[in-house]
């Protein structure tokens, strides 16, 4: 089998073997701690242009299964300890392999994930680089910028309700997921995605009953022309954002995000809401919002590991954000939507 080389910004280079397609990749190296859902990572757009480390070592056991895939690939690339060449699934319709190589994904096994894990924990995130050999000069590597972050849809269209429609919703799709989309279309909603880039006007313009501003990648200040827009929609119609959108929304709301040190990635995060109930989550985000640059904002979340905010409400405008995904048992958030929309919060 072919060597491959990762090359970390601290000049740290691991040898391992390629998988995946060839050439060079490129980007933020971040890991992740989930034990299973390595297709939900993969497809999941807010790792757009990182390289995905996974720390459970096995991955690939079950193979590709096409319908448990949440989009489309984005990732820069993609670092295991082992990759599994048979699965064994009665689900399974090819290897994981053959999965990266048709994405486009290079990727690297072989190396100790754990450790390198234990690496960025204690030196913070930092770029990457997967390639075939080791250059003279570490530097030249890193002297490019990081690969644009681009995620969600090129053009408006319209997801029909599941059964008897019963809400109007508007996304503005910065890299939503399947099953946010199957989490409203099941409970009733009919939804527009938008651009995002579209303009508040536009959204106004077609009556939704609530909008939803999405999960994504990136950096929230790295979207000032969309913040705009959100301030312009914040309290014109009932409002949820997750993920990215949650950061939008604050920054929209005259608030601040910060970098975290290396993240929170997987689904096994902890996080405590106001009454005092802990959940289990999952998530995927590099920045936080700074709940006191917001102190007209109710807390509804924090995260049990680092004390860092992970759910807000303001109550006059008719707005709550969560920075975890509302899956499994916090689907309760998307119920919340509902009722704000006018529904009875079971719909």
């Amino acid at each position: 089998m072919k060597k491959a080389y990762l090359i970390l910004e601290n000049k740290t280079v691991l040898e391992g073997t390629r998988i995946g397609a060839e050439g060079e990749s490129y980007g933020e190296l971040v890991f992740t701690t989930g034990v299973v859902g390595y297709l939900e990572t993969l497809t999941d757009s807010a790792f757009a242009g990182q390289i995905i480390l996974q720390s459970f070592p096995q991955i690939g056991n079950y193979g590709v299964i096409e319908e448990d895939l949440e989009g489309p690939c984005l990732a820069a690339g993609y670092v295991v300890q082992d990759l599994c060449t048979s699965p064994s699934n009665f689900r399974a319709e090819y290897d994981l392999n053959t999965y990266l190589k048709k994405a486009g994904v290079p990727g690297i096994m072989g190396i100790d994930t754990r450790a390198l894990v234990r690496l960025l924990g204690r030196e913070g995130a930092m770029r990457a680089c997967i390639m075939d050999a080791v250059p003279a000069d570490l530097d030249s590597v890193f002297s490019k910028p990081l690969p644009a972050t681009l995620a969600g849809c090129a053009e408006k269209r319209v997801i029909p309700a599941k059964g008897i429609k019963k809400y109007n919703v508007s996304v503005l799709d910065f890299g939503i997921s399947k099953n946010m989309l199957s989490a409203l279309t099941e409970r009733g909603c009919e939804v527009m995605l938008w651009p995002k880039n579209s303009t508040a006007s536009d959204i106004q313009a077609a009556k939704p009953d609530g909008l939803l501003i999405s999960a994504g990648p990136g950096d929230p200040e790295d979207y000032p022309e969309q913040t705009a827009e959100i301030k312009k929609l914040i309290g014109t119609v009932p409002t949820l954002g997750i993920g990215l959108g949650h950061q939008l929304c604050a920054l929209a709301m005259g608030g601040k995000t910060e970098k975290l040190f290396c993240g929170h990635r997987g689904a096994n995060h902890p996080v405590k809401s106001a009454d005092g109930r802990v959940y289990i989550v999952q998530q995927n985000h590099g920045y936080t919002v700074k709940k006191e640059s917001l102190p007209g904002a109710g807390e509804l979340f924090i995260n049990l590991h680092d004390g860092t905010n992970e759910g807000l409400i303001y109550p006059e405008k008719g707005c709550f954000t969560v920075q975890f995904y509302p899956v499994g048992h916090t689907d309760f958030i998307w119920d919340a939507f509902i009722k704000e929309m006018g529904g009875n919060g079971n719909a």
